[in-house]
């Protein structure tokens, strides 16, 4: 939509105004009804208690402006991966990484791809800076390597890929990551978004290491809201070439982590013990969960996230994922309803405590008999 020649007021961007702001998932049941609030991807098991005591200890020394090159952390980053610091930059959530990266290249008259299903935030970049998103068709949920490189036009600057992808839980072999690197042209900028790469146990799963290591055009991005659980805090990082992080550096915020992030993060990345046990947790309950609820007449997609895609049957109403979204509300179980994804009759549910999996258990499987 073109700008008015005498505008009467401030005027936005091209691509502004054709997105849908981001809605959060719900965080409140009803009043008196204990909440189990497993919209949100964020892990049971909380923080690293190491993390906490590297929060607080920054109390002290609030009046001072943090590391502008969050040197702590990328150290502790690069330490924990075996990775050069200097390959490394920090965010305010990944999410302001994959913003940056669609900032600096992607222009009005670019293109960018993602999935079907992919993390929306991929089109809202590609919208706020006046490019044209291009969705490529997924297979049964699953990025479809043949169909992103279909979408490839003289125009593409960026690739984006979730793997695994939120909110499918579906994942790409590294095998067919690779293959679709090799045909991108080499100035097109494949991202991949690997901030579930923690949870994955599959033999032929990569989170991109060895490919950002080898080229040019290839970065990663991480977070720390999921397995980490420090979702509050905001912290996310990329892995990439030194031309790209350079470029970002020169015009991402001069302080865009602040040190309790910087401090908590670096904690957090160092106590694998705690990695590993919210890792095996989720292990344990992602097939439990699975099995349990196609037990009862549901379909859940495969997943190898900490969350699961839960699809309601389409010829009944009263069965549908918006009755069951309002039954479990009810009665204290928040899911994430996945219409904006193009999943109507579909919710995604986090792994939560015994105590919350248990009663979504219970409580569907009343939904369902009733």
């Amino acid at each position: 939509m073109s700008a008015p020649e005498n505008p009467s007021r401030p005027v936005p961007s091209p691509g502004v105004m054709e997105i849908a702001a981001y809605v959060p998932g719900k965080s409140k049941a009803k009043p008196g009804v204990k909440l189990h609030k497993l919209s949100s991807n964020e892990t049971p098991l909380g923080p690293s208690s190491e993390a906490i005591e590297a929060y607080k200890a920054g109390a002290d020394t609030l009046e001072f402006y943090p590391d502008g090159s969050s040197t702590q952390l990328r150290e502790a980053i690069a330490e924990t991966h075996g990775l050069n610091p200097d390959n490394l930059i920090c965010g305010n959530g990944s999410d302001e990484l994959l913003g940056l990266l669609a900032h600096v290249y992607l222009e009005p008259g670019d293109e960018a791809i993602f999935t079907e299903h992919g993390f929306l935030v991929y089109k809202i970049q590609i919208l706020a800076n006046g490019a044209t998103p291009v969705v490529a068709p997924e297979k049964d949920l699953r990025a479809d390597v043949d169909a992103i490189l279909d979408c490839v036009t003289e125009r593409t600057k960026i690739v984006f890929l979730a793997n695994p992808n939120n909110p499918t839980g579906t994942y790409v072999s590294d095998a067919e990551v690779k293959r679709l690197h090799a045909a991108l042209p080499k100035h097109v900028l494949l991202v991949i978004d690997a901030a579930y790469a923690e949870y994955v146990r599959r033999n032929d799963y990569s989170a991109g290491v060895e490919l950002v290591s080898d080229n040019e055009n290839v970065v990663m991005t991480r977070t720390f809201s999921k397995i980490h659980g420090l979702a509050a805090l905001r912290i996310g990082w990329m892995y990439g070439p030194a031309h790209v992080v350079d470029a970002l550096n020169r015009v991402r915020g001069p302080f865009n982590l602040n040190s309790a992030a910087i401090a908590a993060g670096a904690a957090a990345i160092r106590d694998r013990k705690h990695v590993d046990e919210a890792a095996l947790f989720n292990e344990q309950w992602l097939p439990t969960l699975t099995n349990a609820l196609t037990s009862i007449g549901l379909t859940v997609t495969p997943s190898v996230g900490n969350f699961i895609l839960i699809h309601f049957p389409e010829d009944d109403p009263a069965k549908s994922a918006a009755a069951a979204d309002e039954y479990l509300t009810e009665r204290g179980y928040v899911l994430r309803a996945v219409t904006s994804y193009g999943l109507p009759n579909a919710l995604r549910m986090s792994i939560g405590t015994a105590e919350a999996n248990e009663g979504v258990i219970a409580a569907l499987t009343s939904f369902m008999e009733s």
